[in-house]
Order: structure tokens, then sequence, then C-alpha cells
């Protein structure tokens, strides 16, 4: 079965940000459908149900008078046996002035943003009266509102950090920064095993790199607070409604230091049950440089 939210509501009272939540959660997410389409959409959901199971589109002001067939789609919809909800975006006038203050944008309906919003109450008012849900988002963090919509759509499980998505890169400084990249350590204090005859060619995925780089004192007081500092800020980025975030690791030339450490950071976090991709980077890279 299609499942199907509608997302509508005031111009700056969040919606485009639901919509990139939405999509944060796997949802096929279109923006501002002109509903004599949505219909032929929906359609097109049926027939290709594994890619289109579960959809977004937003319908607000913007469709002008169109809105008036609004009631008569849902009908539609209903016969085609669409689940859908309607979730309604709101917030205060004096906080959706103070956003277009902010944004320096003009009102959609092209008028002062006062006159604008007294309007647009008017035009919404049919959807508001029907929906669903009313999200009222003028006290809300990005956080709060993805937790709000992880419960509307039933994917809020016990804790949130399965909707943090985090990508752990090892690198080697002499092939450049990871572009990226939002936090970045340096592994270059460690004692190199490439200067190890038995451990030069070798990997940070080797048994043997492992076991020297472990034997350090310096990793293991380094890996203990680096592990503990990031499994705090993890939580405050998942606070303030963060969706992704890569967290690149470096040494000379990517293939010892770095290699290890990344591999035992997603040890770790997988442990925590956070969502974890890994991408040794240069550890190739190199190894093709040492063939030469």
């Amino acid at each position: 079965m299609v499942n199907l939210y509608i997302i509508s509501g005031m111009s700056g009272a969040g919606k485009s940000q639901a919509l990139k939540i939405f999509e944060d959660f796997g949802f096929i997410c279109v923006d501002n459908m002109p509903i004599k389409m949505v219909a032929d959409f929906a359609d097109i959901c049926i027939k290709n149900q594994d890619k289109y199971e579960h959809v977004a589109i937003s319908v607000d002001s913007r469709a002008g008078k169109s809105l008036e067939s609004f009631i008569g789609l849902l009908i539609v919809l209903r016969n085609k046996e669409i689940n859908y909800k309607i979730l309604f975006f709101n917030a205060s006038d004096a906080v959706l002035s103070r956003r277009y203050s902010e944004t320096r944008r003009r009102h959609p309906l092209g008028k002062s943003v006062y006159i604008g919003i007294k309007l647009e109450r008017k035009i919404m008012n049919k959807i508001f009266m029907i929906a669903n849900e009313v999200i009222d988002t003028s006290n809300l963090t990005v956080g709060e509102l993805k937790k709000l919509i992880s419960r509307f759509t039933g994917t809020y499980q016990s804790g949130e950090k399965q909707y943090l998505n985090i990508s752990v890169i090892s690198f080697g400084y002499k092939y450049g920064l990871p572009n990226d990249a939002d936090i970045v350590y340096d592994m270059r204090f460690i004692m190199n095993p490439n200067y190890v005859h038995n451990l030069k060619f070798k990997t940070g995925k080797d048994t043997d790199v492992v076991e020297y780089i472990e034997k350090q004192k310096e990793f293991i007081s380094f890996f203990n607070l680096f592990s503990k500092l990031i499994n705090t800020t993890l939580i405050g980025y998942i606070n303030e409604g963060r969706s992704y975030l890569t967290i690149a690791l470096g040494c000379t030339g990517g293939r010892h230091r770095s290699v290890f450490t990344a591999e035992r950071l997603v040890k770790f976090l997988k442990s925590k049950k956070y969502k974890v991709k890994l991408n040794h980077r240069d550890i190739l890279h190199d190894k093709i440089n040492f063939l030469k």
C-alpha cells in the first residue's frame, strides 16, 4: 500500500524543512506538486509500490485557485485506496513575520508580509480544518521537529540514533583532506608502522599492524578519550537535528594508523547502535604507489 503524506500549512512554518526530514527518513518527496498532477502521480506510485511505498508531497498557497479542488482530490485518493495523511505546519503570526525578516524573502502571495500572512490563513483554512495533525513550529528546534515527524510516520524507535548517518573516512594527508569532512583528527602522533620493515607493505587491517599500534600506550589513552568525546558530541548533533556527519582520520599515507583507528571507531560506534559507513579512501592509492 502507498503511504502518502500531504505536507501543507503556512509559508515560513517549516514545510520545506519537513520535506527534508521526510527525505532523510527514506521518503520520495515532491515539493509544490500541482494539484491536477497528484492523481496521475498516485497512479505511478500504485504501479511502482516498491519504489513509491512512502511518499510525501507539499501542497500550499502557491497552488492558487486549484486549491478549490483539494477536497475532490482527497476523494480520488481514497477511491484509489491511497493511505494518506495531512500534516499542517503552523506558527504564530509574530514568528512567521520574524522568519521572513531574518531570511529577507518576499511572501509567496506577493503582498507585504503582514497582509500575506492574513490572506494566506484564509486561503489555507479549509486544509487546516481537515488536517490529521497540526504541527506548531513556533518554538520547535529542528531536532524536536524530526522527533515529532518520526512519531507521526511510525518510524520512531527508542532513541534517535538511527537518524544520524555517520561516515568514517581514513585518508592520507599527502593526498589532501576529504572535502566533506565535518570532524578531522590527525593520527600522525602514533609511531608509524611504515618504518617497520615487515609492516611497511601491510595495512591497518592486518593483525601485525593492529598489534603494533595497540601496544602503544599513547593510542590506548587517546582512543579512550576520543571515543567518549565523539559519543558526547554525537548526542548534541542528534538534538540539533543533524542527519549526516563525516568523521575523517588521517595519517601520512592513509594505509596504517588512520585505517586502524577508523576500523576501531566504526566498531565502537556500531556498539552504540549508530548507522555507520566506512571508507578507506587512500588504502589502495598508497599501495599502488609502493608497487611503482
